[in-house]
């Protein structure tokens, strides 16, 4: 019998992760039978091309869902807020790359290696979970399955391209004029500051999203509350510390994590990840083999190494994790949530 094709809409089309979704729908062979690229009025008559075929981008609205299966969103939490449930109301499944839903008691937050049964009680709309959260965890369930876990902090070292495509650009500006010996005048990042902009060219930025009253930032706290609903873990102590670097693509991860069973060596943790799903061990202190930003742009896996044990505590282990936050990060993710949502029968 030949499989079923299915109608697909990507809103927030011509972004960096609405183009890698497209993309990834391509690349994966997703079986499209319609595809509907959506977007702001802005963007509205761009062309993208999908299977050799140039599409052309519309504007966004409630009746733009008539007849989608599947809607994959990545325009903003504004924009999802106000047509996600539109889309649901015609009938289409919706999978949410932004924060809008994620808290939500009745939306699943899925990462398929980890709560792919999840997907089970949705009410049409499925949350994808943010980039930095989402590698983190694929490489942390594998080990809590083994050896449990009870808490872990975290620092981020993240690209640009996390912050759009605006930032990607400010970062190739602003390193060619200080290489020029040109002043540079930062206009983007940190995105959703409230009162500075700061170079990101050559320098770090320990701010990643708005600050909260506790003095975490947003992206610290969806870190921390996404990792919790994601395991089922509300009692996990996680602290993250999250900070914007100037590499275009690929987030990478100093993680410390501390673990419920005794007696557990660095080699039994790499054990149980050179095994895991979507997860590609590369830890070879010899031959200084460890996951690099560089080498993971445009690959679906979550890549981890530097895995070795505290030097003082005997259940806590260091790990470094990296991925493609535009890909595992994001379009891959929600891509694989609607394959996982084929494959258990939950879009017919």
């Amino acid at each position: 019998m030949e499989q079923r094709r299915f109608h697909v809409a990507v809103v927030g089309a011509t972004g960096a992760v609405g183009q890698q979704m497209v993309q990834t729908l391509e690349n994966r062979n997703f079986p499209v039978g319609k595809l509907t690229l959506l977007s702001s009025e802005r963007s509205a008559g761009k062309k993208m091309r999908f299977r050799g075929e140039e599409i052309e981008v519309q504007a966004a609205k409630p009746e733009s869902f008539e007849g989608v299966d599947i809607a994959l969103f990545s325009a903003g939490g504004s924009v999802s807020k106000a047509l996600a449930p539109e889309a649901v109301k015609r009938g289409a499944i919706v999978i949410d790359n932004t924060s809008a839903f994620r808290m939500e008691e009745n939306v699943p937050l899925v990462v398929p290696e980890v709560n792919e049964n999840d997907l089970t009680w949705h009410n049409g709309i499925i949350a994808n979970p943010n980039c930095s959260t989402i590698q983190m965890v694929v490489a942390l369930e594998p080990i809590r399955q083994a050896f449990g876990l009870k808490k872990v902090i975290v620092s981020t070292y993240q690209a640009v391209s996390g912050a759009g495509v605006q930032a990607i650009e400010e970062l190739k500006a602003q390193s060619k004029a200080v290489l020029n010996g040109e002043p540079v005048t930062p206009e983007i990042l940190p995105v959703k500051s409230d009162r500075k902009h700061y170079q990101i060219a050559f320098n770090a930025i320990p701010q990643i999203d708005k600050f909260q009253e506790n003095g975490f930032t947003f992206e610290e706290m969806k870190m921390i509350n996404e990792t919790k609903k994601i395991m089922h873990m509300p009692e996990l102590q996680v602290a993250a510390t999250c900070v914007r670097i100037p590499v275009i693509s690929g987030h990478s991860e100093s993680v410390y994590i501390e673990i419920e069973k005794d007696g557990v060596s660095a080699d039994d943790i790499k054990a149980v990840l050179k095994d895991a799903p979507g997860v590609i061990l590369q830890d070879d202190p010899s031959e200084q083999v460890y996951p690099m930003p560089v080498d993971c742009v445009g690959k679906y896996d979550v890549f981890v190494g530097r895995i070795r044990k505290d030097l003082d505590h005997d259940r806590a282990f260091h790990l470094w994790v990296v991925s493609d936050n535009l890909l595992k990060g994001a379009a891959w993710n929600s891509v694989q949530i609607a394959e996982s949502l084929i494959k258990l029968g939950i879009v017919k």
